[in-house]
């Protein structure tokens, strides 16, 4: 009976840390901040006007794809929901 005390009141303890893991909504950011460093880089010199447009322009091109892929999956979820019978 002590025992399972303890491995019931472990998974108490527990649950709340891995509920973090299940969590719903925005994605955590993932760091691409290299990769358009390295895309900016290449063709402007950083600091210059031109450098920090490109990193602007590469921001919005990101947000964009973002945009549009939460789009895509909104528009599944609601065919799915009006359209039940079809596979």
């Amino acid at each position: 009976m002590r025992r399972s005390a303890r491995i019931c009141l472990a998974f108490l303890l527990l649950a709340p840390l891995l509920a973090g893991c299940l969590e719903r909504g925005q994605p955590t950011m993932v760091d691409s901040g290299p990769d358009d460093d390295a895309f900016c880089r290449a063709s402007h010199a950083v600091g210059s006007p031109e450098y920090v447009a490109c990193r602007k322009d590469r921001d919005v091109q990101r947000a964009n794809a973002n945009a549009r892929a939460d789009k895509r999956q909104r528009n599944l979820g609601e065919y799915m929901l009006n359209n039940p019978t079809r596979p």
